[in-house]
């Protein structure tokens, strides 16, 4: 039937609704990955938010369990140029609108993504509705922007785990401290020896070191970073007690710890083609992203900190580490899930640390 999805500045942009979920609100964001729809679906760091997927045709391999990056949708809408009318794969499960439909995740098709990234890139951030009728502008695109305003908040609580759990046998023990982490963090840790220990964001210092670990990981998820003083407090009495690893909104965390500041950018770093540059060696890695919020680079000039990689699109910091102490971060996913990944090294460096 007829769909729609009204932004906050007013823009409507006229689709299809694949599925029974009449309507969804949530942040637009676009994504720029080709592949690995299922991992974006499911990736906490999404949590809230309407994906706009920039590559026309999705859904071609349908769904499997295997491939989750958590333990269902993340998302609250999906908007493609096209779906696929019939997948096949050998490991498929289950098509991508039947497992949207079950998990009541709204699916708009049939929409002009390119013209829709540039209205994003050119306003920024913006807020939006999926909606089957448009009866009531007005409240549309104020629920549009309440969406927005919603997403300001500490978003980490949804997504974190509520118990402690424990994961591989390995010779090194590390406490993930969960924010909303992805399945391929906990695998590509238990892969190299590691014990993982996984706990809730709300976990203080004082616990994390009782339970006598090699090393923390702090995990990438949702969300503004100043709205979770709880991980930042925990990674400023953490810093120079234990070797640190932060990801994604982990390395965002760890920098506040240390003095820095964070700005929000235009419209976010999503998908998995983002090339970033070694400062010490020069070399490029190709990596996956998604995040909305970057360390603001002149903060870092009274701090102990170090910046080791950039982005080529915009220079923003995409790595940094302590001058002295064994603590270090990285804006990307190293564990590449959802995407191709070459900087996996990134683990390596951190068992070698512990």
């Amino acid at each position: 039937m007829k769909g729609y999805l009204v932004l906050g500045n007013g823009r409507v942009f006229s689709g299809k609704l694949l599925n029974d979920c009449r309507m969804a609100d949530g942040e637009v964001v676009f994504s720029t990955a080709m592949i690995s729809y299922q991992d974006i679906i499911t990736d906490p760091s999404y949590y809230g938010q309407i994906v706009v997927m920039t590559y026309p045709l999705v859904g071609n391999v349908g769904f499997n369990e295997k491939s989750f990056a958590s333990t269902g949708a993340m998302i609250k809408g999906l908007v493609l140029r096209e779906a696929t009318d019939f997948p096949s794969h050998y490991e498929m499960e289950t098509d991508l609108i039947s497992f949207l439909n079950k998990s009541e995740i709204a699916v708009l098709t049939e929409i002009d993504t390119r013209a829709l990234t540039k209205v994003i890139r050119k306003e920024g951030t913006l807020g939006g509705v999926i909606t089957d009728n448009l009866d009531n502008m007005d409240y549309l695109i104020q629920k549009a922007r309440v969406a927005l305003d919603d997403l300001k908040g500490d978003l980490v609580q949804y997504v974190s785990r509520k118990n402690i759990m424990k994961f591989g046998n390995g010779s090194k023990k590390v406490v993930l401290l969960d924010l909303g982490t992805k399945k391929g963090v906990i695998d590509s840790l238990v892969r190299r020896d590691c014990e993982v220990i996984a706990v809730p964001a709300k976990t203080s210092a004082a616990e994390i070191i009782s339970l006598k670990a090699d090393g923390v990981l702090v995990s990438d998820g949702p969300g503004d970073p100043d709205a979770i003083p709880y991980v930042i407090e925990a990674c400023r009495n953490l810093l120079g007690n234990i070797p640190l690893f932060g990801i994604g909104l982990g390395h965002q965390a760890l920098a506040l710890s240390m003095g820095a500041k964070i700005e929000k950018l235009p419209f976010g770093h999503r998908g998995t083609n983002h090339p970033v540059r070694d400062l010490n060696s020069c070399r490029i890695y190709i990596t996956t992203q998604n995040h909305g919020y970057i360390i603001n680079e002149s903060s870092l000039v009274n701090t102990d900190m170090e910046i080791t990689m950039t982005s080529l699109n915009d220079n923003s910091i995409e790595g940094i580490k302590h001058k002295e102490l064994p603590a270090f971060s990285v804006q990307f996913d190293p564990e590449g899930y959802p995407g191709y990944s070459e900087t996996g090294f990134f683990f390596d460096k951190f068992v070698n640390m512990m």
